[in-house]
């Protein structure tokens, strides 16, 4: 017997994620309205008690997957569900607000809109900063804290918070897609593994002339860093914001790109960061890069 077809199919992978995939199956229901939805869980391999967790749930199908990588677990859920004419893509440290799916489905119906962002709030309760200016020469640093759009990837400002808007990219924890946006790039390129994939997404959207929309009606708490950072996740976050510079850009660019990545990273070990030790190791040495990006065949990363 088919399944019956939905509005919505959210989809989740999970990586260690037991503290919190039961808050966010919880806050789905309510989250969906009336809406006709369906529920898909990909584990990458989780080591701790997530497994468990979820074969304890009747509201979501699980599929048991080896780690690779973030995009192949959201394409792997997306291909389980090939019905829904939207997709909601969730970290397991999320939550959503009741009606918060209705109200961010509405926004994606307007002409040309491919992707929408709800407000999203930390765990406290204090606005989490999620929307993004597109990666540039000026913003490789890192330097949100100036609130200079030249220099700041993240936008601080809350009064970017309090209308709706379209903006370049936003942090892929809770995210809906137009099923015709995502078919026709392709889905989340499982080049990246992890990070920047959602980067990549809406940027490659936007060239296809599909927009990300930001609406401040639906509301999402993110705990964030469910999972937890590394100096190997820190370093593949790094590599893959260079590997997208100059995929966009090309290679010459992408190289100035790549020297003051290093700059920035030596100022920041020195300073006293940990991870950016190690990442710095990584820029330098091919070899010593996470064989899970296949980074490790020149200094520039492909």
């Amino acid at each position: 017997m088919t399944s019956p077809p939905v509005d919505v199919v959210a989809v989740v992978v999970t990586y260690n994620s037991a503290d919190h995939i039961a808050d966010l199956l919880d806050s789905i229901p309510a989250a969906m309205g009336e809406l006709r939805h369906r529920v898909v869980v990909v584990d990458n391999g989780s080591a701790d008690d997530t497994l468990a967790v979820l074969d304890t749930r009747t509201d979501c199908t699980v599929i048991r997957s080896s780690n690779d990588g973030y995009a192949a677990g959201i394409n792997r859920a997306v291909r389980a569900c090939s019905d829904a004419d939207s997709i909601l893509i969730l970290n397991p440290d999320a939550t959503l607000d009741e009606g918060a799916v209705p109200t961010m489905r509405a926004a994606l119906s307007a002409s040309g809109v491919g992707i929408v962002a709800p407000r999203v709030r930390e765990a406290d309760g204090s606005l989490s900063p999620t929307l993004r200016r597109g990666p540039t020469m000026g913003r490789v640093g890192g330097l949100s804290f100036t609130r200079w759009p030249a220099f700041a990837e993240r936008i601080e400002d809350p009064r970017e918070y309090e209308r709706a808007h379209e903006v370049e990219w936003a942090v892929g924890a809770i995210l809906l897609v137009d099923r015709e946006c995502y078919r026709s790039l392709g889905g989340l390129d499982e080049s990246y593994f992890l990070y920047s994939e959602e980067t990549d997404f809406s940027l490659r959207a936007k060239d296809a002339g599909w927009a990300t929309l930001y609406t401040p009606e639906a509301g999402a708490m993110h705990v964030g860093g469910g999972s937890g950072e590394s100096a190997t996740t820190h370093t593949m976050k790094i590599l893959n914001r260079i590997r997208l510079y100059r995929r966009r850009t090309g290679t010459v660019p992408a190289a100035t790109y790549y020297c003051l990545t290093v700059l920035v990273e030596l100022r920041r070990a020195v300073l006293g960061h940990r991870k950016s030790w190690s990442t710095l190791h990584a820029l330098v040495r091919p070899s010593a890069r996470p064989p899970l990006l296949n980074a490790n065949d020149s200094i520039l990363p492909r």
